[in-house]
């Protein structure tokens, strides 16, 4: 899951969470988490004043972003002293898991 800038949206992303007016959950729900953009859905938002948004992934790349690889490399490198206890290296793989599917990447 990313959040971003409303302007960086593009069609055919997906909601991961719901949005509210006012970027506050105290606020009017506008759409909900598993929304796919449109460009209609995403002007109308514009025009409710919604500033940001999170979307399933990382579909966004900006400068001093960690690549996916990258921090994969640097679990394996915290990890390393400890991979060999089994408890450890389940909790290795959950986080692996994890890190994967919020940065987009595949497993």
């Amino acid at each position: 899951m990313q959040k971003i800038p409303l302007m960086l949206a593009a069609a055919d992303m997906v909601l991961a969470r719901d949005v509210f007016r006012g970027d506050s959950a105290a606020g009017m729900p506008v759409c909900g988490k598993g929304t796919v953009l449109t460009d209609s859905l995403i002007a109308r938002l514009e025009h409710l004043d919604i500033q940001s948004i999170s979307v399933e992934g990382h579909p966004v790349w900006e400068e001093g972003d960690r690549s996916i690889e990258d921090a994969i490399k640097e679990l394996d490198y915290r990890f390393s002293k400890v991979i060999d206890d089994p408890l450890t290296a389940k909790l290795y793989e959950t986080y692996k898991a994890f890190l994967t599917k919020s940065m987009g990447g595949t497993e």
